[in-house]
């Protein structure tokens, strides 16, 4: 075991100071491979590789499709529209919200937290000037709405972590929703009146809005279709997944078409868009499939045999100890999706047939995987926080602290008040 530690140690280590995870993760599995006893080159054409294909076969479609989808809502101005409305409706006065609220029903809607970041941050940013709020907790509004409770908590998400779990666990995205409302609850609630709390706290000590260094980023120019059909594309994505129970690729391609339909006049636009779109998904499914082709390294090795027992039998049970796995696992890789997945594909039979054998319901497990996987994995290494930084100008000095709280620290306490709503039975 001491080389599947040792091997995601440096996993973690290598991805905070900024190595592409795509070669830095053969190399963890390198390691844990030659400590394991495996012979080096079938652990990685074969073990390696076996792991990296399958994800990316399985989960490519979705990957690209909801990167078009972004696209599209980005480059036809409807993600904009929808965030100015949102933020119209809800006021200066109460910035902070505007900006959380604006971020969530954007993700929720399927598009990517990577282009909410884009679209959103200008809207942002001419929010907290008119309501003289210090930038510096800019980031972590933004983060709060878009990498947390949308993403992992609220039942029926199209998000690829909302996703994940029902495979194993034969669920739907509707999955145990009194524990995902539970953890929705605290995220947003804990989250917002903390950062309420920092915004009073840095006017009380003098800081204020101030403009950023680049004024490159703020412009809101650009088309921005009616917010009313603007939305419709994002609830036709919720409706289609949830309400219709059809496959997330026939969500997606709906969401895609409704866009295209509405916008006809921008017909030229669409194929860089949609080439864009379907670029980007490359390297984010390249991403986290070399994080689960290293954790298919470490199901190979001997040890993994022991350290599977000592998950299992940890005490808390076992929805407690498969929020530590994937907690641990998507930090060591700083990725949600990508530590879920490993140790859902290493794990998720065991607990799947614990659960049918005790009579725990599957979907408690579904859902105690996804508001795990969204808890460590936003450390400082983690691809949509040095995102965030980068679009608004902050360093990991200047901001983290803040991303920490709302991101890391209470979306990670969330997980064991879901539990404990399942362990009192209000599930």
């Amino acid at each position: 075991m001491l080389g599947i530690f040792l091997g995601l140690a440096l996993l973690m280590f290598l991805a905070y100071r900024g190595w592409s995870i795509i070669w830095v993760a053969p190399i963890c599995a390198g390691v844990v491979a030659l400590t394991g006893g495996l012979d080096l080159l079938p652990a990685y054409t074969e073990t390696y590789m076996e792991g990296f294909v399958n994800f990316a076969k399985d989960w490519f479609p979705i990957f690209m499709l909801g990167a078009i989808f972004g696209k599209l809502m980005e480059d036809t101005g409807m993600a904009k529209s929808v965030a100015l409305s949102i933020t119209k409706l809800i006021g200066t006065k109460r910035a902070v919200l505007g900006v959380l609220v604006s971020a969530a029903v954007l993700t929720y809607g399927g598009v990517s937290l990577f282009v909410v970041v884009f679209a959103v941050y200008p809207l942002a940013l001419s929010l907290f000037r008119e309501a003289n709020i210090s930038r510096r907790i800019l980031p972590a509004t933004i983060a709060l709405g878009a990498f947390t409770f949308t993403m992992t908590a609220i039942p029926g998400s199209p998000q690829i972590q909302n996703l994940i779990p029902m495979d194993f666990y034969q669920t739907d995205a509707m999955a145990a929703p009194v524990m995902g409302l539970s953890a929705f609850v605290v995220m947003a609630f804990g989250g917002y009146f903390y950062l309420r709390w920092r915004e009073n706290q840095l006017r009380n000590n003098g800081e204020v809005f101030t403009e950023p260094k680049d004024k490159k980023e703020i412009s809101t120019d650009g088309p921005a279709p009616n917010w009313m059909l603007s939305l419709l594309p994002l609830v036709i994505v919720i409706v289609t997944l949830n309400l219709l129970n059809l496959d997330i690729v026939i969500a997606l391609v709906a969401g895609i078409v409704s866009i295209m339909l509405l916008n006809l006049s921008m017909f030229k636009y669409f194929t860089k868009a949609m080439n864009e779109g379907a670029a980007g998904s490359v390297i984010a499914i390249i991403n986290t499939s070399a994080a689960v082709g290293f954790g298919a390294v470490v199901q190979a090795v001997p040890g993994f045999t022991r350290l599977s027992e000592m998950l299992l039998n940890m005490p808390g049970g076992p929805l407690f100890s498969q929020a530590i796995a994937v907690n641990v696992l998507a930090g060591a890789t700083g990725s949600a999706s990508g530590g879920m997945s490993i140790a859902l594909d290493s794990l998720g039979d065991e607990y799947y047939q614990l659960a049918l054998q005790t009579g725990m319901d599957p979907e408690a497990f579904h859902r105690v995987a996804s508001i795990a996987s969204g808890g460590l994995d936003a450390l400082p290494h983690n691809g949509a926080v040095l995102t965030l930084l980068a679009v608004t100008g902050f360093t990991h000095k200047e901001a983290y602290k803040d991303i920490f709280v709302v991101a890391l620290l209470i979306p990670t306490l969330s997980v064991f008040v879901a539990i404990l709503v399942n362990l009192v039975g209000l599930v």
